[in-house]
């Protein structure tokens, strides 16, 4: 049932693009690497920008069951299958049981079943329309929504101050209330006015840093807030590791590392990778950490160590992961399209691969590391027969053998 209406929404093009929660292609990373693109142009055209974080009070467990059915029919579910999700929905109860005592039974009236099948999918299609109407653009993960804004003078404020306005009508529309105490606006650029909004009657709280997405975004766009973040959390598993395991196989160990330390240092890698040296370094400093815990290698040089264990420096993983990253978009198997992120080459060359991209002039580090701007020298340095890869383990493949074959390839100059 789940996979018939996907592929009549999708295959219709009936949820935003907007979206990118439980969506094949989607991700946080797709989510972040989208809206940064369009932070860090503004910042880099001297603009001022405005960023609303949304939350909206318990949206799962409030979604009305009545409201969802009238979306569910002008998204072209009906019929037989409607009339099922109906069933479905209705007549559910609930309690509470805590220290062997139990509430007594209510009956549940609102939301989508959470961890079922179709519960996703129902509350993708009952949030699909938040953005309609809107002046500024809107970007959702599932009930994880932002509106950005480029905000220069007062006109600019006073759009996107329409665009809340008409966010909370649609709230009090569909009864999917906004919760406005958490509900906060980041001001980013240089000559940045820092105007106030109102979402009803609560004054929005400004933040210089916000947690979205799992990653700590700050006004100044740079990475050194995150790389702290991922270091502390990596840096207690990793002690955790060290002082549980006394049996400290080679195997057992790189794979405990892999597993639980690692994700915490490259979770959405490409929408925060740092540029400076100390940021680097920090992050390093876990993976010098664990080599030196595997016996027999404590004495080595950290470059024999990784060799020796068949793992790859964090910084040569970043720009592997970029590489990823593109390939994906390249071959249309992300929720961002290639070419709204880059612009292919029109130069004729002799050497290199037919899908080189255009190189931009920066002004701003904000705007020269990141992500759709790093990437590019790195990606039209690769081989045509890398690029023609008709699978992402073919090109994983490539980029490995590219790695032994041109030395310092992946690694920062």
């Amino acid at each position: 049932m789940r996979d018939f209406i996907v592929a009549h929404l999708e295959s219709n093009e009936l949820i935003s693009r907007t979206q990118h929660g439980f969506r094949k292609g989607g991700s946080c990373l797709s989510n972040l690497l989208q809206f940064l693109d369009q932070v860090t142009k503004s910042i880099e055209e001297d603009e001022c920008v405005d960023v609303i974080y949304l939350d909206f009070a318990k949206a799962f467990d409030k979604v009305p069951h009545g409201r969802l059915m009238e979306k569910l029919d002008k998204h072209g579910i009906g019929g037989r299958v409607w009339d099922w999700i109906k069933e479905w929905l209705r007549d559910r109860s609930q309690r509470v049981c805590a220290n062997g005592y139990c509430s007594n039974w209510r009956p549940v009236t609102s939301g989508v079943p959470q961890g079922s099948v179709l519960g996703p999918i129902l509350f993708l299609i009952f949030i699909n329309d938040l953005e309609c109407g809107l002046r500024n653009p809107v970007f959702k993960f599932a009930d994880d929504s932002k509106l950005l804004a480029r905000v220069n003078n007062r006109h600019d404020r006073d759009i996107l101050q329409h665009d809340l306005e008409q966010m909370k009508q649609w709230s009090d529309t569909w009864q999917l209330t906004f919760n406005t105490a958490k509900c906060k606006v980041m001001h980013i650029g240089r000559t940045n006015e820092e105007f106030q909004y109102n979402m009803g009657n609560q004054k929005l709280e400004s933040v210089s840093d916000q947690r979205d997405l799992g990653i700590q975004l700050t006004a100044d766009l740079k990475s050194s807030t995150q790389c702290q973040k991922a270091y502390t959390k990596a840096s207690k598993v990793l002690g955790m590791i060290g002082r549980t395991f006394s049996y400290e196989s080679r195997d057992i160990m790189v794979r405990l590392y892999k597993s639980l330390v690692r994700p915490h240092l490259e979770f959405c890698i490409s929408a925060w990778s740092p540029y400076f040296k100390k940021d680097k370094e920090l992050l390093e400093r876990i993976q010098h950490r664990f080599t030196r815990m595997i016996p027999g290698l404590r004495g080595l040089p950290y470059t024999d160590r990784l060799q020796s264990l068949g793992l790859w420096s964090l910084e040569e993983r970043r720009n592997r992961a970029d590489l990823l990253e593109v390939f994906r978009m390249y071959k249309g198997w992300s929720k961002i399209s290639f070419d709204s992120m880059f612009t292919l080459s029109h130069v004729t060359v002799t050497r290199g691969h037919t899908a080189k991209i255009t190189k931009n002039r920066c002004r701003l580090d904000s705007r020269r590391h990141f992500f759709s701007e790093r990437v590019i020298d790195r990606w039209n340095r690769l081989p045509q027969h890398i690029i023609d890869s008709t699978t992402l383990n073919a090109f994983k493949s490539g980029l490995d053998r590219m790695r032994f074959a041109s030395i310092g390839f992946f690694t920062d100059q």
